[in-house]
């Protein structure tokens, strides 16, 4: 019998590189809506989602729940956990792309 476990893409995320293309891609995507998921995997890859709930001044629990794939954070908590990881947001024009 063919024995599998669930993937964890924290698991993956082990140098800053490969969390900085994570983050790319999750970008390039256009799918708004993982940025936040891609947030709280890297901040579990860190270990650090007790930290991050605390820096965006919410409770852990709160923190996963609005980081998840159902979960609809506001602005201000991504924002705050993004520059609790080390990145900003930052928004560019279209033309200068």
């Amino acid at each position: 019998m063919l024995k599998t476990r669930k993937f964890d893409v924290a698991d993956y995320l082990k140098t800053e590189k490969d969390i900085e293309e994570y983050l790319a891609a999750a970008v390039e995507e256009k799918d708004y809506s993982f940025l936040p998921v891609a947030l709280a995997d890297i901040a579990m890859a860190r270990k650090a989602m007790t930290s991050a709930a605390k820096a965006a001044g919410v409770s852990r629990t709160t923190l996963y729940q609005s980081l998840s794939a159902e979960g609809r954070p506001a602005f201000e908590t991504v924002a705050k956990v993004a520059d609790f990881l080390g990145y900003k947001i930052k928004l560019v024009s279209k033309k200068s792309l």
